[in-house]
C-alpha cells in the first residue's frame, strides 16, 4: 500500500520532449571542444573599436597583396585599369624605350639652378632649355602615341583603342623608378610576339 510503485517507462519521443523542456538536449561538450569554442568566441570582435581593428588589418593585408602585385605583374590582384594583354604590351612598350621625360627632372633642377644665378644671360638660357624640353617631350610623347596605336592594330586586331592613349601618355610620363605596376623589361629589350 506505501510501497513505490515502478514508474512507467516512456517512449523516446516523450523522452525527448522532456529532455528539450528540461534540460539542455545534448551531451556535455568535451573540454578540447569546449576551449575550442571559447578561442572561437573570443576571436570574434565584441566592440566597435575591435570590427574597427579587425577592418584595418583586412585591408592592410589587401593592399600588402596588391602592392606585391604590382611589383611582380600578377594580374590576378591589379587594378582593373591595369589588366589585360593589350594594357600589359603598352606597358612593356612604354618601358622598352628611352623616354626624354626621364631626363626632366635633371633638366629642370638646372633650369632653377640657372634662373636663380641672378645673371639674366643664365635665366633666359634656362627660359630657352625648359621650353625646348617641353617640346621634345611634347613631340616625343605624339610619336609614342602613333607607334603604340600602330603596333596594337597589328598585334590585336580588333581591339577597341579606347583609353590606351591615355594609359600610354600616363606611363610615359612617369619616371622609370615611379611606375606602378613595376616595369618588367629593360630599355631596349625585344618584347614578345604575343601577349595573349
Amino acid at each position: 500500500m506505501f510501497r513505490r510503485s515502478k514508474p512507467e517507462t516512456t517512449t523516446t519521443a516523450d523522452a525527448a520532449a522532456t529532455a528539450r523542456e528540461g534540460g539542455k538536449g545534448r551531451p556535455t561538450p568535451t573540454r578540447r571542444e569546449a576551449e575550442a569554442a571559447a578561442k572561437a568566441r573570443a576571436k570574434v570582435p565584441r566592440t566597435r573599436k575591435e570590427i574597427a581593428q579587425q577592418q584595418r588589418q583586412a585591408k592592410i593585408e589587401s593592399s600588402q597583396k596588391v602592392r606585391s602585385a604590382m611589383k611582380t605583374g600578377d594580374e590576378r590582384y591589379l587594378m582593373p585599369r591595369d589588366k589585360g594583354p593589350v594594357r600589359r604590351f603598352i606597358r612593356d612598350y612604354v618601358d622598352s624605350r628611352f623616354s626624354i621625360v626621364e631626363l626632366m627632372i635633371p633638366l629642370l633642377i638646372v633650369t632653377m639652378v640657372l634662373g636663380y644665378s641672378g645673371n639674366p644671360d643664365l635665366r633666359s638660357m634656362g627660359n630657352t632649355l625648359l621650353l625646348g624640353t617641353l617640346l621634345l617631350v611634347g613631340v616625343d610623347l605624339l610619336l609614342l602615341r602613333r607607334r603604340v596605336r600602330k603596333e596594337i592594330a597589328r598585334r590585336f586586331p580588333g581591339e577597341p583603342l579606347k583609353g590606351t592613349t591615355y594609359y600610354t601618355i600616363t606611363r610615359a610620363m612617369q619616371m622609370r623608378f615611379m611606375r606602378m605596376p613595376k616595369t618588367q623589361v629593360k630599355i631596349g629589350q625585344e618584347l614578345p610576339e604575343h601577349y595573349r
